[in-house]
C-alpha cells in the first residue's frame, strides 16, 4: 500500500496558492490548506476530489501560533506526515511612509513574516525525525528590493527571505529542502484583472504569470535531487523589467 504523504499550504488563495495545491494533488498528495475562512477552501476541495485527489480546508489564523501549532499536529495525527509546507500568504498593501501606521506596519509584518517563521518552524519539527522534506516560501518582488510606498510589504518580505535563509543553512544538512522563490510579475488573478486592465491585457502575450506554471516550479523544487538542490529562483514574464 503506497504511504500517504501531505502537502500544507498556508494561504491558499484563488489562484497561486489552489494551483500548488492542486498540482502536488495530482501526484497523490493530500491536499491541506488553509485560509482564514475555511468556507472558501470548499469549491477547491471539490475540484481536487473530483480529479480523483484527497483535499482538506481549514479555517485558521496563520498569525496566532496557537493555531499552527494545532493544525499540523492535526494533520500529522489524523491526516499523513506533512512532507512539503508552502507559505504563501501575501499581504501587499502600498501607503506613503506618513501615512503608515504601526498598526498597518505591524500587521503586514504578522501575515507576511511571523505567520511564516511560525509554519516552518512548526514544519521543521515534524520533519526533522524523519530526515526529509520540503518547506517553501513564496516571496515577491519585495523580497529583493523597496520602493516607494512598500516600506511595510517590503520590510517583511525581506524579513521573510532572511528567514528562509537563515533555515536553509541549517535544515539543509539535516535533508529538508528550504526554497524562496521570488515571483517577479503581476499573476493572473481577479485582482490583477480588476485594478490593473491595461497589465492583465497583456495575459494574451504571456505578460502575467499563469498560477500553473507557478505550482509546476513548486512540483520541480520538490523534486530536486540533493546534489543540486535550488534555494531561490527568480519566476517573471519574459516582459517583465528588471
Amino acid at each position: 500500500m503506497k504511504e500517504k504523504k501531505a502537502i500544507l499550504v498556508i494561504g491558499a488563495g484563488d489562484a497561486t496558492g489552489s494551483a500548488i495545491a492542486r498540482r502536488f494533488a495530482r501526484e497523490g498528495y493530500i491536499a491541506c490548506m488553509t485560509r482564514r475562512n475555511a468556507d472558501k477552501l470548499q469549491p477547491l476541495v471539490e475540484q481536487i476530489q473530483a480529479e480523483g485527489g484527497e483535499a482538506h480546508g481549514f479555517g485558521s489564523d496563520a498569525r496566532k501560533e496557537e493555531e499552527m501549532v494545532a493544525l499540523i499536529q492535526k494533520i500529522e495525527a489524523e491526516i499523513a506526515p506533512i512532507e512539503v509546507a508552502v507559505f504563501n500568504i501575501g499581504a501587499n498593501v502600498r501607503f506613503g511612509i506618513t501615512d503608515t501606521t504601526a498598526r498597518v506596519y505591524f500587521k503586514v509584518w504578522e501575515m507576511a513574516c511571523f505567520a511564516g517563521f511560525l509554519m516552518g518552524r512548526e514544519a521543521a519539527k515534524v520533519m526533522l525525525p524523519r530526515g526529509q522534506g520540503t518547506i517553501i516560501f513564496t516571496g515577491a518582488t519585495a523580497s529583493l528590493r523597496g520602493r516607494d510606498g512598500f516600506a511595510a510589504f517590503a520590510g517583511a518580505k525581506h524579513a521573510l527571505r532572511a528567514l528562509a535563509q537563515s533555515m536553509a543553512r541549517e535544515l539543509w544538512p539535516k535533508g529538508i529542502h528550504v526554497a524562496h522563490p521570488v515571483i517577479d510579475g503581476a499573476i493572473d488573478t481577479e485582482f490583477i484583472r480588476s485594478n490593473f486592465p491595461e497589465r492583465y491585457a497583456t495575459r494574451a502575450q504571456d505578460g502575467i504569470v499563469n498560477p500553473d506554471h507557478i505550482a509546476e516550479a513548486y512540483w520541480q523544487l520538490h523534486q530536486q535531487p540533493r546534489d543540486a538542490w535550488t534555494h531561490e529562483m527568480e519566476i517573471r514574464p519574459w516582459m517583465e523589467a528588471w
